[in-house]
Order: C-alpha cells, then structure tokens, then sequence
C-alpha cells in the first residue's frame, strides 16, 4: 500500500481501480508497467498504432503526391520505412513482454534511443534523420493516446482518472456515472481543470508528483478529495475505513440539501446572495437545486473548447437561452469569452506562447478576434431581452481596454438597432477585477461600469507571481496573502463608494475557511461552484454579522500567511462545532 500527497481541489472519496492516461505533451511519458495478464492486450494496441500510423502516412502520401518535391518525398519513405519495420516493431514488444512496460513508454524508449544514436552520428544525412524518428514517435504516441482516450468513453465500469495532467475539456468530457476520481502528477487548486472537476462533483486530486509512474492500470486506488490523499492497492481495512468517509460525506451531503431553499443569512439578519458558477447551460438547474439565487459567472469559452469548429453566433443564444429558460427571473452574468492561458489548445497555435498567462488571452485576444467578439456581444444582446443578463469583460488591465470593448459593444448595438432586432439597451456591463492593475485604478474603471466582480484565482496568481497551475510552486499561491486581503479591502471600499454592485467569482469563494472573512470584509454576493453552495449557506446561517466583521478586523492584523490560515481553521472548527457565540 503506498500513499501518496498532493492538493485536495474537489471533495469526495472515491474508491476504484485506475484507468492511467500518458501526458499530451509527448515529454513526459512516464515509465511506467502494466500488470503481466495485460501484455498481450498491450501488444496488440501497439500493433494497431503501427497499422493506424502507417495508413496515416501512405493516406498522406496518395493524396498529395503532386505537391511533394524529392527531399519531401524522402522524408515520407523514411517514415514508412520505420513504421513497416517488423524488427524495430519487435524490439519494443519485447520490452512489454520481458519488462510488463507500457506501449507508450516501450514506444518512447526504443525510439528515442534510435534518434540519439542517429543525433549523434558523424555523416549530416542520418544525423537529420533524428527529427524523423521523434516525429514518428509522437505518430504513434497520439494513436496510442487517441485509443486510450476512446476507451475511457467507452468505459462501462467506474474508474479514477491517473493522468500526468488533464485539459478543462477532457475533465469536462467525462461521464460522471463512470468516472468517479480524478488524480492528477500536475496542477494547483484554481486550474481550470480543477474548477470544472469540482464544478461536475469528481473527488479530485492534483500535484500528486509520480502517480502516473506509481499507479498502474487496474491498480485499486482511493482519492480522498477532502485532504488530497491517495492510496494505491490499499489493504481491506483501509477500504474499509474509507468506505465509512464516503458514506458519511454522501450523509452530509443529504442533511446540507435541506438546506436548498432557506436564505443564506445571518443570526442577526444579514442576507448574503450566493450564486452559481457554471460552465454549461445544463449546470444552471444543479445551482437552483442546490439553492443558488443566480450566475455570477458563466464561463463561455467551453462553447469554443468542446467544439470542432469556432461557435457561431446561433450557438451562443441557444446556449444562453437553455440557461435563461432553466433560471427563469434569477440574474445571469455572462462573461465575454477567456479563451487562453490553461482554457486555450496551444497546439491549435499556429506560433504557441512561451508564457500563455501573460500572452494573448482574454479581452486581449477577443478585441484582436474582433468577428468572434461580436458575434458573442449579439447572442448575449438577443438573448437580454428573455431574462436578467449582464455582461462582464475578462482581464481589464486598463481605461483603454475596457473604452475598447464598450466601443465594440456600443456597435454591435447600432447593428441590432439597423437590424430592428430587439435587445436590451440598459444592460448592465460589468469587468472581472482580477489582475494588480485593475485594482489600483478601480476608481477610475468604477465610474464607467454597472458592476465588478472579483476574480481571486488570477488576481491572486497576478499579485504574488505565482502560476497557478504549476505544482512546483502550488504551496506559494496564498489567498491569505496580507496583501491579497488589502487589494480585497480596497476593492471593497472602492465598489461602496461608486454605488455599484459587487460580488467575488473565485475559487476563494467556495473555500468555508474563508466564507467568514469575506462577509466581514463587505462582501454581500459570492458567486461559487454549485457543490459548495449548500456548506457555504450553512456557514452564513451559523455566523452573525457582528462576528464576521470582528474575524476580518483580526485577519487584517496579520503579517503572514501562515497566522491567517491556523485562525480561520480554528474558527472554522468551532463555527462547525457550534462554539461559536452570536449576538
């Protein structure tokens, strides 16, 4: 039994056997083996990623024969030759039967060890044939993958994910009914493939290091989602033991949905609104079910991710208005698409970034995309005049950015005008408050929009130059931080003084810990993952304001992280306790 470390992102325990899946990235294929009654299904996925790859190529090859000069010719033959070459297929067979490895790692093995040799030779023609060697290599890599991937659709029994790490999409793919924990070697807490785990209810785990190296197919795992715990092949009474978890995490589950449809406020009467986070129009029903009084953030650049070709502007209303449908008067905040970063396929790039958190995302890409953003400001106009819809803009860093974006927005209105197509002219038009800059100039950006939300998760990463994503520097990436709790204050203070509304959208938002701090720093709307609404509203339900207020004042004293996180724990505890004295 070995246990294993990592970031507890989404709750719940889950306990199955292990479906392992090799990185995208092609450099980081794991060594890892696979149990000796599976070499021979092994051998034969590897069989067919030959023949897929080899039909790939002579397809290539037919059709567009015309087009190739001699040296592109060459390159091709050289490819063929390699993929039909019984001996070399051979040897990477042989290194499953004789050391039970996987196919992509045998794969990985035998070939690179071919370029290097080819690298290293003298003559400059075969030296160059070192590039031919790692591209059929990750030839057959992606045909291994792509299996892979095919069977995880096809899975008819319940499994937890092992992955080096996942995309938003894939994550976001998967049945519920089958996939049942997600372990991941990378990843932080706010990573987009972490919200949207929490977002479908799968007990998840990342920045686990090794797992994939650790765990092998068909291995008996447990994910504790509660304390980013994971066991490998625990004995009985472990199973036992965490079977006793789960139930009494199900249990508690149950006894917070009674709470659904009682207000989220305070013992001496202050109403706290939280909302709902969601990606897809379906999650609009789980946020009413679990009492949510409205979308604080709907996250639109999943249309883009999950789809083969860019949505149109008919995909975007008939998206908006499902969700409009579903929620009835309840207020909706679309924001603007925030295709980049970690929610971007940079192999879809035709130059991929160097540092994509810095780099073209956000309102920057949309306001260089300017056909894609318009065709989104018209759904969400349509669809305004159906429901309560605002608009939110993503990443504003500057004056100039949102004038920009409020400029196409005052167009796309002038078209549906022309068009006599009908839309709601007032509609409120708020910005994300989620990098340094905006913050230090939110009084200047207050007096031009109807509203801000905080987006902790990268205000956050912004501030401390922390990338959220990377698990090498996960431990640094702070909530706690004094000064992420004075940018918080400051954009409290700001948002009161311009009389406009205010809520936080972050992951922050759905931590318990913090709940208190944030209802005493001012905070009157929180905008969550739908799994946590029913234990924030317990909280709130269990806190006077007077408390609240006192927590914050406290917490602002602080000078380090560390301070912070020990006191809202212990509060935590004796808020769940029932020790806590309200007035």
């Amino acid at each position: 039994m070995d246990i294993i470390k990592g970031i507890a992102v989404s709750p719940g325990v889950a306990i199955c056997t292990a479906m392992v899946l090799e990185a995208e990235d092609y450099q980081r294929i794991s060594h890892r083996t696979i149990p000796p009654e599976k070499t021979r299904a092994e051998i034969h996925r590897l069989r067919k990623a030959f023949l897929d790859a080899t039909t790939e190529v002579s397809g290539l090859q037919t059709a567009q024969a015309e087009l190739w000069d001699s040296r592109i010719k060459d390159i091709f033959a050289v490819h063929l030759h390699f993929l039909r070459d019984r001996t070399l297929r051979r040897k990477i067979a042989d290194l499953i039967t004789q050391h039970n490895y996987s196919a992509e790692y045998a794969v990985s093995v035998i070939l690179r060890d071919i370029s290097k040799h080819f690298g290293q030779a003298k003559d400059r023609y075969i030296s160059e044939r070192a590039s031919d060697i790692f591209d059929i290599e990750k030839r057959l890599l992606q045909h291994l993958m792509q299996e892979r991937r095919e069977e995880v659709q096809k899975l008819t029994e319940p499994v937890v994910v092992v992955a080096h790490d996942l995309t938003p999409t894939q994550t976001a793919s998967f049945n519920t009914n089958i996939i049942k924990g997600i372990a991941t070697d990378a990843g932080g807490r706010t990573s987009h493939t972490a919200i949207v785990a929490r977002s479908l209810g799968i007990p998840a785990v990342v920045a686990l290091g090794n797992a994939t190296r650790n765990i092998t197919i068909g291995d008996i795992v447990i994910v504790d989602g509660n304390h980013g715990t994971v066991v490998v092949n625990p004995d009985q009474a472990t199973i036992e033991e965490y079977q006793g978890y789960a139930e009494a995490f199900t249990a508690r589950e149950h006894k917070l949905d009674e709470l659904a449809h009682l207000p989220a406020v305070t013992t001496d009467g202050h109403t706290i609104r939280l909302m709902g986070n969601i990606e897809f129009p379906s999650e609009a029903k789980t946020t009413l079910q679990r009492g949510g009084n409205g979308i604080g953030l709907y996250r639109t650049e999943f249309l883009y991710l999950d789809a083969a070709e860019e949505p149109i502007e008919e995909d975007h209303y008939n998206a908006y208005m499902e969700t409009i449908r579903d929620f009835g008067d309840h207020p909706i905040t679309i924001r603007t698409v925030d295709l980049g970063a970690d929610k971007f396929t940079q192999a879809r790039s035709a130059v991929p970034e160097r540092n994509p958190f810095l780099g073209l995302r956000s309102i920057r890409y949309c306001l260089q995309n300017l056909p894609m953003f318009k065709a989104q400001m018209r759904a969400i106009l349509r669809a305004s005049v159906h429901g309560d819809v605002k608009m939110m803009f993503p990443l504003i860093t500057s004056l100039l950015e949102l004038r920009q974006a409020k400029w196409v927005l005052a167009d796309v209105k002038e078209d549906l005008e022309e068009q006599g197509i009908p839309f709601n002219e007032n509609i409120p038009v708020g910005v994300m408050i989620e990098t340094p800059a905006a913050a230090l100039i939110a009084d200047e950006l207050a007096d031009e929009v109807d509203f801000f939300s905080i987006g902790t998760n990268d205000l956050i990463q912004y501030t401390l130059a922390v990338d959220r994503v990377n698990e090498r520097v996960a431990s640094l990436y702070s909530p706690m931080h004094p000064a992420i709790l004075q940018l918080l204050r400051n954009i409290v203070k700001t948002a009161n003084r311009a009389r406009i509304e205010l809520s936080l959208c972050g992951e922050m938002a759905s931590e318990p810990e913090f709940t208190p701090l944030l209802v005493g720093l001012g905070f009157d709307t929180l905008s969550l993952a739908n799994p946590m609404i029913p234990d924030i509203k317990k909280i709130i339900r269990s806190v006077s304001l007077e408390y609240c207020q006192a927590i914050a004042l406290k917490v602002l004293q602080f000078d380090t992280s560390n301070q912070t996180s020990n006191f809202l724990r212990e509060e935590l505890r004796k808020i769940q306790a029932g020790e806590i004295e309200n007035n």
